[in-house]
């Protein structure tokens, strides 16, 4: 029998760090773990994502870092496949075929046996369900489950996005069935508890393409200042909680828009039907109505269901042609006073506000890119907008203040090192941001103030913007910093958004003098924060194809462009007159090193001393168009 030694105490060696968290594969191969308690991403070599595919839940062994500090690890197991579809494209291969997937954070291919093809050919777009998980000595098998078509069938990038990003785009048989059962009508047993407001001038305010419509706006002088009527489509009354269609709006939590097509949150019927506040016929709403002073202040507001009929359906177009010829009737010109208040309320809050330029895509009758417009806002947007902010912001304040829980849209204090950087960059410009280490939202809006005049003026919002934290919903109510209110939530969309739908409840629930129970806050704030993030992925993905596809034609010509992007591998610039992204590779700048300073958004020639910075203005030429990569190539002029 031994004994055990005694003396200087035994070295025991540590075990590697474990963590368990999401993985994101890149187009190269490689990937990274991004740890469910937060913290640095873990780099997964090449090898490793063999056995993984890019959304996996995945537990890894922490066993070293690299050069530049970075943690690297192993996989220990998978511990949740995240995908069992998967859309991409189908090649002939020896003995298979081989599908490689649109998604390229999944660098593998897929084998597809030919017998589990059906009656796919290569060169056509497929849907395959994964048969066997990739394992670090065998790459994955699936087998075809549905044929798409073609890759250049019209539509075929939206059918695509929808698979390729896990969009939910089939309502359930129940929900449609609740759909098609639902009035085509106001009933008379729908008036009951309701104000009657049939006789207001209510009007709609949209895009001209807009077939749903949320809210209508009314106003009326009072004293010095106006009274205002928001009216937002009664939702909640027609998609009660967990029934059929609220499963089915609960899970897509969003619309999702695309160039001539709308994936909705609610069945046809219902978005376009009986809650879209369509005119000349009357309508289910929940109003808010409000006294606005003529310095735009909200003296007092009520909420209340009612009902009413929207007199007119306007556009963007129609209001600012009006507006600016002086020529709007009456309930135009009300609603144009309460805006000129609301904006001057605004401003004097310091709220942020970008002027941005939207662009809208026009197509032939063949379904391709006929051109690529600017839609810069004008004044009819911002009337809708500062109305619907009142709203929102009444609705924020009415249930924090009985303390009933709700979604937030909140939007936190902007980081420390963000505001450091971009004060960095904006000295470079002979530019200042007030307020010291944490600077308020009104130091940002007298910054832009300052810069609107400027031809780099869009650029310049552009960074001021990276520099903010992103919007989110939260039922912790930490206030919205860019629009600098205290309390705020969504209100006025309840037709494409779901935390409006939530928030609709609860103010009823608070109107009724009871709470609105059997919603996990946190759950769903999660939930429509990952969804909104993913149906803008999608829209982007949808529209850099379409983009891709309209300058394949054009490789070899030159275009003026500015600098919207510095990377240490190069410049994206966008070009003038296209409104299109391209990459300059650093290679294609120069023989020389070019050093990356981040912080300064700039590339600079180590031997030559040449600096090519965000906003520079800057002539290429289109060398490569790879439609597959939405990527285009430019090289300098």
């Amino acid at each position: 029998m031994s004994k055990r030694k005694t003396g200087a105490p035994q070295r025991v060696r540590a075990e590697p760090a474990r963590l368990r968290g999401r993985i994101e594969g890149h187009p190269d191969g490689h990937g990274f773990l991004v740890p469910e308690g937060g913290g640095a991403p873990v780099w997964l070599s090449a090898a490793e994502m063999r056995q993984a595919l890019h959304g996996d839940c995945a537990e890894v062994r922490v066993i070293g870092s690299d050069a530049r500090g970075r943690p690297i690890g192993e996989i220990v197991r998978v511990v949740e496949r995240a995908r069992r579809r998967i859309v991409g494209t189908l090649h002939a291969g020896p003995g298979m075929y081989v599908l490689v997937p649109e998604d390229r954070r999944i660098a593998q291919d897929l084998l597809v046996p030919k017998a589990a093809a059906g009656r796919a050919r290569p060169g056509q777009v497929v849907t395959v369900e994964l048969a066997r998980a990739p394992s670090r000595h065998a790459p994955p098998l699936a087998r075809v489950v549905e044929v798409l078509g073609a890759r250049d069938d019209p539509g075929m990038e939206i059918e695509i996005a929808l698979r390729k990003f896990d969009l939910p785009y089939a309502f359930s048989r129940a929900a449609l069935a609740a759909a098609r059962a639902a009035p085509q009508a106001v009933r008379t047993e729908d008036l009951a508890g309701r104000r009657d407001l049939r006789a207001l001038p209510f009007v709609t305010i949209d895009g001209e393409t807009a077939k749903d419509f949320d809210d209508a706006v009314c106003a009326r002088p009072e004293g010095r200042g106006h009274r205002l009527w928001v009216a937002i489509a009664d939702v909640a009354h027609y998609v009660r909680h967990d029934d059929a269609l609220d499963r089915d709006a609960r899970e897509r939590a969003t619309s999702v828009y695309f160039p001539r097509r709308v994936i909705p949150m609610l069945p046809e019927p219902l978005s376009n039907g009986i809650c879209s506040l369509n005119p000349g016929v009357e309508r289910l709403a929940m109003v808010c109505e409000m006294a606005v002073t003529p310095r735009g202040r909200i003296a007092d507001y009520a909420f209340y269901p009612a009902v009413f009929r929207s007199r007119a359906r306007l556009t963007y177009g129609e209001v600012w042609r009006e507006l600016s010829a002086g020529t709007a009737p009456e309930p135009l010109a009300h609603l144009a006073a309460v805006f000129r208040a609301l904006a001057r309320a605004r401003r004097e809050r310091g709220a942020i506000d970008f002027d941005t330029v939207e662009t809208r895509i026009e197509f032939d009758a063949r379904g391709r890119i006929a051109r690529i417009v600017p839609e810069p806002r004008n004044d009819a947007h911002r009337l809708i907008e500062e109305c619907m902010l009142a709203a929102n912001v009444c609705a924020g304040e009415l249930l924090a203040a009985r303390g009933h829980p709700a979604l937030y849209r909140v939007h936190e204090q902007p980081e420390a090192d963000k505001v450091r950087a971009l004060r960095d960059f904006l000295a470079e410009l002979g530019l200042h941001l007030g307020g010291g280490e944490r600077p308020r939202p009104t130091d940002y809006a007298r910054l832009l103030e300052r810069v609107r005049a400027r031809p780099d003026a869009a650029l310049l919002q552009t960074i001021v913007l990276r520099s903010l934290k992103q919007a989110h919903y939260s039922p912790q109510n930490v206030g919205h910093f860019g629009l600098a209110f205290d309390a705020y939530v969504h209100f006025t969309s309840p037709i494409r958004r779901y935390p409006d739908l939530l928030v609709h409840r609860a103010i009823k629930a608070c109107l009724a003098g009871r709470r609105y129970e059997g919603i996990d806050w946190e759950a769903i704030g999660r939930h429509a924060s990952e969804a909104e993030r993913r149906a803008d992925e999608a829209s982007r993905d949808v529209e850099n194809w379409l983009k891709c596809l309209y300058m394949r034609d054009r490789v070899g010509e030159v275009f003026a462009g500015r600098v919207t992007g510095v990377t240490a591998f190069g410049l994206f610039v966008t070009l003038d007159e296209y409104f299109v992204d391209g990459l300059v590779h650093v290679s294609e700048l120069g023989r020389e090193y070019f050093r990356f300073e981040a912080a300064r958004h700039r590339l600079i020639g180590e031997r030559t001393g040449r600096c090519y910075r965000l906003a520079d203005p800057l002539r290429v030429k289109l060398v490569r168009v790879d439609v597959e990569s939405r990527r285009m190539d430019f090289v300098p002029a």
